[in-house]
């Protein structure tokens, strides 16, 4: 296998997530806002039963913290947010379906910020189709 066909590294999906991050800036920056994205290969095995999950390619991402009304309303006790996303799983999706990796990361982001901040799916349906 060739060097430029090698699958991406948890670097190479974290600068590409950092990059989804800023083409939401406009429509989600106070939103997103010192929320930071994590990436490691798959989700630990508490989070994998929390979640209900069958497999460990079943969880693409997800968000972690207290909801973004909570924090403006001062409660305490909420962990700090944060996003995860999962590589392996990404990787198989991407495999699976052709889609551009890049839509993929941008797709699990905006499902991720849109319930930390509440939003509907019609609305993340909305940011997502605005690309």
């Amino acid at each position: 296998m060739t060097a430029d066909r090698l699958p991406p590294s948890l670097d190479d999906l974290a600068a590409l997530a950092e990059a989804e991050l800023q083409r939401l800036r406009p429509a989600l920056g106070r939103f997103i806002d010192g929320v930071p994205v994590q990436v490691a290969d798959f989700a630990d095995d508490g989070t994998l039963e929390e979640m209900g999950c069958d497999s460990p390619f079943d969880l693409l991402g997800l968000y972690r913290g207290g909801s973004f009304l909570a924090e403006q309303r001062g409660e305490t006790g909420t962990l700090p947010a944060m996003i995860f996303l999962y590589r392996r799983p990404l990787l198989d999706f991407w495999c699976e379906t052709g889609e551009n990796l890049r839509r993929v990361v941008r797709h699990v982001l905006i499902h991720e910020i849109g319930h930390h901040i509440g939003l509907s799916d019609d609305d993340m349906d909305r940011i997502e189709t605005a690309d």
